[in-house]
């Protein structure tokens, strides 16, 4: 059995140090400064959506000012919301380190705490015991009382971007001894929407049923059931030229695979935005040419400057409530299909 079978990815490939991190320099290079002129906070917020590397980086710092494991404790907040755990926390930070110059606690999904229980960690906030670091990590810091907030310094981590993602998920495969084929990367990397550790289990199932060391973007669409490169770029031709009997048979085909229908929509609205973009902010052609792979946006380049073409941003909006709706409809095609005859009104 293949090495990917044994271990998760997300966890044996986790940053160890600043230097593993991806796509987060602007927390990095300020804690790293603050760690060299010895100017540590007693409380810290991060915040960020999932699975971007909010944790990984706590627990880096931990290791970067010499807090042992027997002085790092995770808690997470999300099942000891009350105020009695909060009580017991308070307790245990007036224990000295075991062995460290610290006592970290990071407290995971932070803004699950309850209201009284935000009310009693407020205290040991405002006095918290020198030798005690409190580490926050929240994906809603709405829901984060502005007294707390106040009393930490705050770092906002940034969703990563498609090809900081590709990077990534290519780096490790290369290290699990696979290579990816480009576009294979930039699938998964997309599929995975701005989350590393979601990315991580994507390529961990690739791997999985990989038959060779060589991974193509074909694996990636067999086992992640995304929508052939083909289809996609029928559908947008097809919306591009007013094509209805066209753009319903791509849909049909997508049907007929079993195929994810919200992933078909939203590389094409992805696409469909691309061409806007290119038709009335040509400036933008360098940073967008980055999102696709250049025969993908050489294709779309030739449909924006052809004064021919019908995408409107009303195609846009059709296709984005399109995207909304296939959650609650009976059939999830449907929704795109009327999307199709919508944009389409006038006729082949």
């Amino acid at each position: 059995m293949q090495k990917t079978a044994h271990h998760a990815l997300y966890r044996s490939h986790r940053p160890q140090t600043f230097t593993d991190v991806y796509g987060q320099d602007h927390v990095v290079d300020v804690l790293k400064a603050a760690i060299k002129n010895k100017k540590i906070a007693h409380a810290y917020l991060f915040v960020g959506g999932r699975g971007i590397g909010k944790t990984s980086i706590a627990r880096i710092l931990a290791r970067e000012i010499g807090v042992s494991d027997k002085d790092l404790y995770e808690m997470d907040a999300a099942s000891h919301t009350g105020v009695d755990n909060i009580r017991e926390l308070r307790e245990a930070v007036q224990v000295m380190p075991f062995e460290s110059p610290y006592k970290m606690y990071i407290l995971d999904e932070a803004h699950m705490l309850s209201k009284s229980a935000w009310n009693a960690f407020l205290k040991t906030l405002e006095e918290p015991p020198a030798h005690v670091i409190f580490v926050m990590a929240t994906t809603d810091i709405e829901k984060v009382p502005d007294t707390i907030q106040s009393r930490c310094e705050v770092y906002a981590f940034k969703q990563p971007t498609r090809a900081v993602l590709a990077k990534m998920i290519a780096d490790v495969a290369k290290k699990e001894g696979y290579a990816l084929e480009q576009s294979a990367a930039d699938l998964i990397a997309m599929l995975a929407e701005g989350s590393f550790r979601d990315g991580l289990g994507i390529l961990q199932k690739v791997l999985t049923l990989s038959k060779d060391k060589k991974v193509e973007v074909a694996e990636v669409e067999l086992v992640t059931g995304a929508p052939r490169h083909h289809l996609i770029r029928s559908l947008t031709e097809a919306l591009a030229y007013n094509k209805r009997t066209d753009a319903l048979a791509a849909v049909e085909s997508a049907v007929s695979a079993n195929l994810d229908m919200r992933m078909l929509v939203r590389l094409v609205l992805e696409r469909i935005r691309i061409v806007l973009l290119l038709a009335h902010a040509p400036d933008l052609a360098e940073q967008l040419g980055a999102e696709l792979l250049p025969d993908e946006f050489e294709a779309l380049k030739k449909i924006a400057a052809d004064k021919n073409q019908k995408i409107t941003t009303a195609t846009l909006r059709l296709l984005l409530e399109a995207y909304d709706t296939m959650h609650f409809a009976a059939l999830p095609h449907l929704p795109l299909e009327l999307a199709i005859i919508d944009a389409t009104v006038s006729g082949e």
